[in-house]
């Protein structure tokens, strides 16, 4: 029974991690539309940090708390379920539309993040050293990395047109914004910590790796705003960069994420957890092919059927592994 509190914890976690979320982008949206910023910067800005906050929360926390395999777990567990499972949903839901920027940019851009993180980690493997670590160093390259996407994204901004449906439209006043804002950040903040801690204690309690935990549990937990949005896009058959912005949050994962993470305190790496940066290659890998199959630059139903059952499959071989 002394998994049951852990479990609580988790659940709870979970929920205070989506309306953390839910909240900060409400408020930060309303504070934008007062002072008459655009649609597609709040787009670009406030909701793409908003989907992704979980993931940077539940980092930063487990970093500060030396859970280094739930950090890093958590970010290769999100990128897989990003394109697998989110992605394999939406597309049943609705064909997914790509632009060509996407194929042709942003695809291989988190394609060069995976590899770079590979590199960064594998000081044992390409170095002989005693062990292998994503150190600060290395954070600050990839949050380099970043600022380099962060401008390819500002450089295409007037090429993409903003969608309001999927903003938010609510203006309220200063005061109720600033408390969903304050509100939001300490939904976040609360509900990561209570997130590491029960996964930690989940981990001890059934014998199972913290790598298992993040790759699995909290990873999906953490993508669930991305889940929700993409998924509501897809049923509104507003599709058009529904591909873009969850390659855009893997690139945000690995490069903004575990830049911070390991800035705030290197992370151990297992070389075990080679098999899991080699599945977000194969993921991307695949979906850069499916665009090219059928209905050119279009994820399709039946492929996003093969992405599920890839996903399945890759959950099973997790938990076999321990």
């Amino acid at each position: 029974m002394s998994y049951i509190l852990p479990v609580v914890l988790l659940v709870i976690g979970l929920l205070l991690l989506i309306k953390g979320a839910e909240f900060l982008v409400e408020g930060a949206g309303s504070i934008a539309r007062r002072y008459r910023i655009s649609d597609l910067v709040i787009g670009l800005t406030i909701v793409s940090f908003g989907t992704s906050a979980p993931e940077l929360f539940v980092n930063v926390t487990a970093s500060l708390q030396g859970n280094a395999g739930i950090a890093i777990g958590n970010v290769l567990g999100s990128n897989i379920a990003n394109i697998l499972l989110i992605l394999g949903v939406s597309a049943l839901i609705y064909p997914l539309a790509v632009s060509r920027g996407t194929v042709w940019r942003e695809i291989p851009f988190s394609l060069l993040a995976a590899a770079v993180l590979w590199i960064a980690a594998n000081d044992r493997l390409l170095d002989g050293w005693a062990y292998s670590d994503v150190s600060r160093s290395d954070g600050l390259v990839f949050l380099l990395f970043f600022a380099i996407f962060l401008y390819y994204s500002a450089s295409i901004a007037g090429n993409i047109s903003a969608n309001g449906r999927d903003l938010p439209m609510q203006q309220r006043s200063i005061g109720a914004s600033m408390g969903l804002v304050a509100a939001g950040l300490a939904g976040l903040a609360l509900g990561g910590k209570w997130i590491v801690d029960g996964a930690a204690d989940i981990a001890l309690s059934f014998g199972m790796s913290q790598e298992m935990v993040g790759l699995t549990i909290v990873a999906v937990g953490t993508s669930l705003p991305e889940l929700a949005t993409s998924a509501m896009a897809a049923w509104r058959k507003n599709v058009e960069i529904a591909v873009g912005n969850v390659v855009g949050s893997n690139i945000f994962n690995i490069f903004f994420v575990l830049g911070i993470s390991s800035v705030i305190k290197p992370l151990p790496f297992h070389r075990g957890a080679n098999l899991d940066i080699g599945m977000v290659v194969v993921a991307s890998l695949i979906l850069f092919a499916t665009m090219f199959s059928g209905r050119r630059r279009s994820l399709d139903r039946w492929e996003g059927a093969v992405l599920l059952v890839l996903y399945a499959a890759y959950l099973v071989y997790v938990v076999m592994r321990g």
